[in-house]
Parts: structure tokens; sequence; C-alpha cells
């Protein structure tokens, strides 16, 4: 029997946003009573807030919408690494030697608890060149359990400009706090939201038949 492991955080109205950003709030335009046969809630959101889908939009002044992505990259293998206590950046020698018939799709935890109800701008986040890197081996996703695939106070964003050079994907805020370094089917897709720079995901790894998950750590 396939496993599952749910890797996205709640979204609540504590959910970190990056400073400025717009926080989740919820609030009712119909509620159960005598005269209305349901709950209706409205929602208000930054599509950063949670595990999400960064779109070319969201860097890039021409580039696509979310809504626009094709699905492929995010859905199908990839592999989990652990790269804890690197220091600021992700370089290519904390992945290289792991990456060996690396599927097309990685994502990276590097906290030992990913920081779900409080914003802090001390994560990690890739170094450019190693996502250069990843783009050479035929890397076409990459994900981290941080807000950013650049440090907060980047204004440059050079990670951000290399995927869309190598015309890769993006997931951030995952939650791989429980996931045992391997590789797993990545679920993760984005909403159709036509004009959105970014889009909440619902991400989620499932085992594949044959790994075992007991021997990673």
């Amino acid at each position: 029997m396939q496993q599952l492991w749910d890797i996205s955080p709640q979204v609540t109205a504590q959910s970190p946003v990056f400073p400025g950003d717009t926080p989740y709030q919820q609030s009712w335009s119909a509620e159960l009573g005598p005269d209305c046969p349901v709950n209706v809630s409205r929602i208000t959101l930054s599509p950063h807030v949670g595990a999400h889908a960064d779109a070319p939009l969201h860097y890039c002044a021409d580039g696509a919408a979310v809504g626009q992505l094709a699905l492929e990259p995010f859905l199908g293998p990839c592999r989990v690494l652990h790269v804890l206590n690197c220091g600021p950046l992700i370089r290519v020698a904390d992945i290289q030697a792991r990456m060996g018939g690396a599927p097309d799709r990685l994502l990276v935890r590097t906290r030992q608890r990913a920081s779900v109800d409080a914003w802090t701008d001390d994560f990690a986040a890739f170094d450019p060149t190693t996502i250069a890197y990843c783009a050479s081996i035929g890397v076409r996703l990459v994900g981290l359990d941080t807000p950013s695939i650049d440090p907060a106070t980047s204004k440059s964003l050079d990670s951000h400009q290399a995927i869309l050079q190598y015309d890769m994907r993006v997931l951030e805020n995952l939650v791989l706090d429980d996931v045992p370094e391997g590789d797993y089917e990545l679920i993760a897709l984005p909403l159709a939201l036509a004009q959105a720079d970014a889009s909440p995901v619902r991400a989620v790894l499932r085992s594949l038949p044959h790994f075992d998950y007991s021997t990673t750590s």
C-alpha cells in the first residue's frame, strides 16, 4: 500500500508572510440559520501564503501567469534531500554527490522544523549556481521548506532569475520535517488562476513501489 506525506502547512491567520504581503483572512458571507441552508466564507490572502508555486509573472514583467503553466512539472517523480545547517545558501557541493540518477524534480529540506506560524528572514535559499547545476542535469522543478529560493534581503532575486532563464518551476513553503531522504511521486498542482503571479498548492508526496524508506534518515 502506498504511503502519503502531506507536505503542505495548514493555512491560518498565523501563517507567515513576507513583510508587507497580504496575510490570510476569512469572514462569513453566509451562515447556517433558519433562513440560510449553508455556510459560505470569504477569504483574502496572498497567493504566496503556505505551500505555493511561483509563476514567471512573479519575477518577470511579461512572464506567464500561474494559470498558464503546464501541469507536468508539478506531478511526477522527485527526490527529497536533507541539507540541514547549510548556512544561508544551498550550494552545488551540498547536493551533487546525492544527485546521481535523480528524477527531474528536487525538494530540499533545510530546517529541523519548518516555520509555519511566524515569519523569520533567517532561512536558507538556493545559490543561483546550484539552480544552473540542477538545470544542467535535467531538473525542471525545485522546491524547499522556506519562503523563497532567494534570501529575504535580496533585491536582484538571482535564483528566481535563474529559474526564469532555464524555464524551471518552483515550490516554496513546503513542510519536509518528517519526510526521509529518497525518491517519491510529487503531486502539487497549482490552481488555474488566469492572472495570478503564484498559486497555493496542496503538495503531497506518495511512496514509490520497491523503495525502502526505513533505511533513510
